[in-house]
C-alpha cells in the first residue's frame, strides 16, 4: 500500500462517553424526559471515574441535550430548542462581521413567503399567537428591550402559524441578528415604533382573513421599513451587526 493511514486522534474519555450517550438519545433509545442513571451508575458502566462521568454530562447538557431538573440531582433527556441551536449559529454569523444590509437582504428573501404561508395554513391557534404577539409590541411602549424582543416575538409566531417546524428553526439566526441590529437603531427613528405597529396590525389581518397575497406584500413592505430606518437613523448599512451577547 503506497499512502498509510495517519494514526487516529487522541480522544478524552469525556469525548467518548459524550458520544456514547448522545448515539442513544439520538436513535430514541434514551427518550425525551427519560433520567439518565446517577453518575456513579454511569462511572459503573463505562468503567471511568465520576469526574470523566461529570465531564460529559456538562458537554451534553452544554449541547442541549440534557437538562438538570428542579429538585432532583439526575440528568434529564431533553430536546435542544430553537433558541438554544440558533445561539450558536448567530454568534458564529456574528463573528464572520454580517452586515445590517446582509441581515435585511435575508429577510427579505426569507419573511414574506413565511407571512403567506401563515395566512394560508394558519389554525385558530396560530392566528392567536400573532395576534398576541401584535398586541405585546402595541403593550410595550418605549422601552428598547421590550420593544425589541416583541419585535423577534412577532416573527417568530408568524413562522409558527404556518405549521412547518423547520422554518422557525432555520429563522431562529437570522432574528436573533435582526434584534441585535434593532437595539441599536429603533431609538434613533422616532416613528419607528408606529410604523411596526401599523404593519403589524396589517399582516394580522391580512393572517385572519386568509389573504396570502395581502400578508406576503405587507410582510415585504415592513422588512422594507428596518432597512428606511437604519438610513434615516445614518447608520450605515455596511456596519457589521454586534454580537447578540454584546447588544443586550
Amino acid at each position: 500500500m503506497s499512502t498509510p493511514f495517519p494514526p487516529l486522534p487522541y480522544e478524552p474519555s469525556y469525548r467518548r462517553v459524550a458520544a456514547a450517550i448522545a448515539a442513544r438519545i439520538h436513535d430514541r433509545s434514551l427518550k425525551e424526559g427519560e433520567p439518565l442513571p446517577p453518575e456513579t451508575a454511569l462511572a459503573g458502566q463505562f468503567a471511568v471515574n465520576r469526574s470523566t462521568i461529570r465531564e460529559a454530562l456538562r458537554e451534553l447538557e452544554s449541547d442541549g441535550l440534557l437538562e438538570r431538573r428542579r429538585g432532583t440531582k439526575r440528568m434529564v433527556v431533553t430536546r435542544p430548542g430553537p433558541g438554544h441551536v440558533a445561539g450558536r449559529v448567530s454568534h458564529a454569523l456574528a463573528l464572520q462581521d454580517v452586515t445590517v444590509r446582509e441581515v435585511w437582504e435575508t429577510l427579505t428573501i426569507v419573511e414574506p413567503p413565511l407571512a403567506e404561508l401563515a395566512a394560508r395554513s394558519r389554525t385558530g391557534a396560530g392566528l392567536e399567537g400573532v395576534r398576541v404577539a401584535a398586541e405585546a409590541f402595541a403593550a410595550a411602549g418605549s422601552d428598547t428591550v421590550r420593544d425589541v424582543d416583541a419585535v423577534g416575538a412577532f416573527f417568530r409566531a408568524v413562522a409558527h402559524a404556518g405549521g412547518n417546524r423547520i422554518l422557525p428553526l432555520a429563522q431562529e439566526p437570522l432574528l436573533l441578528l435582526l434584534q441585535s441590529a434593532l437595539r441599536v437603531m429603533i431609538d434613533r427613528v422616532p416613528q419607528a415604533r408606529a410604523r411596526i405597529a401599523t404593519a403589524q396590525r396589517r399582516i394580522v389581518a391580512a393572517i385572519e382573513a386568509q389573504d396570502a397575497e395581502t400578508a406576503r406584500t405587507w410582510m415585504l413592505k415592513h422588512v422594507r421599513d428596518f432597512r428606511r430606518g437604519f438610513e434615516v437613523a445614518g447608520i450605515d448599512l455596511d456596519t457589521p451587526v454586534p454580537h447578540p451577547a454584546e447588544a443586550q
